[in-house]
């Protein structure tokens, strides 16, 4: 038991180091008129980005396995990734599900970006065929899901890989899913450090 102790500790700061990384970066609230710098990467509407987040581990995966390495593509697996840390790896409530979740914004960009990845998969010479029956797939997805138009206020927004898009920490207060999380979750970390404090009781025959 003990050994989970130090593994408790790294998981926990490791989290709030990004949240603070997150709250320092002023990309929260942003100018349409800014522009994002790096590889160019394409707005994405609300109404696509619950399909693309079951898809993107796999469009990741592809284009890591692909070869020869291209420098675009790489930047932007690189930045997809970032970009997902940033947005604490979709996990708080709604973040890709409620356009008034403070979390959404960045769902957007690592979801945008993902999506700009397999467009430049499919791009390249040499492509796997993995690669064109995956964008089937998330294509019969889309018509499926039939809500692909959604839109919110993120939808029109254009990304790049020269900029890091983090939470929108100021619209933490007013949207009580996430505000809960995190109030809760020192409170986890002191609960469970407490159990894990606990003497182990030895059972007598």
């Amino acid at each position: 038991m003990a050994a989970l102790r130090p593994r408790f500790r790294g998981l926990f700061l490791a989290l709030a180091g990004c949240l603070l990384a997150s709250a320092a970066q002023p990309h929260g609230a942003r100018a349409p008129e800014d522009h994002p710098g790096g590889v160019p990467i394409a707005s994405l509407e609300h109404g696509q980005m619950a399909v693309l987040a079951r898809h993107r581990g796999e469009i990741l995966a592809l284009a890591a396995r692909h070869y020869p390495v291209d420098e675009t593509l790489r930047r932007l697996t690189n930045h997809a990734e970032i970009q997902f840390a940033y947005c604490l790896w979709g996990l708080m409530p709604g973040t890709v599900t409620d356009a008034a979740s403070p979390f959404n914004g960045c769902a957007h960009a690592y979801l945008a970006t993902a999506r700009e990845a397999l467009l430049r998969l499919e791009s390249l010479p040499g492509k796997s065929p993995a690669v064109e029956r995956l964008r089937q797939r998330i294509d019969a997805d889309m018509l499926a899901n039939g809500r692909d138009l959604d839109l919110c206020q993120h939808s029109g927004e254009e990304f790049g890989t020269g900029r890091i898009v983090g939470p929108d920490w100021g619209a933490l207060p007013g949207h009580w899913p996430s505000l809960l999380t995190v109030l809760a979750l020192p409170l986890a970390a002191i609960a469970a450090m407490a159990a894990l404090r606990r003497p182990r009781r030895t059972l007598r025959a």
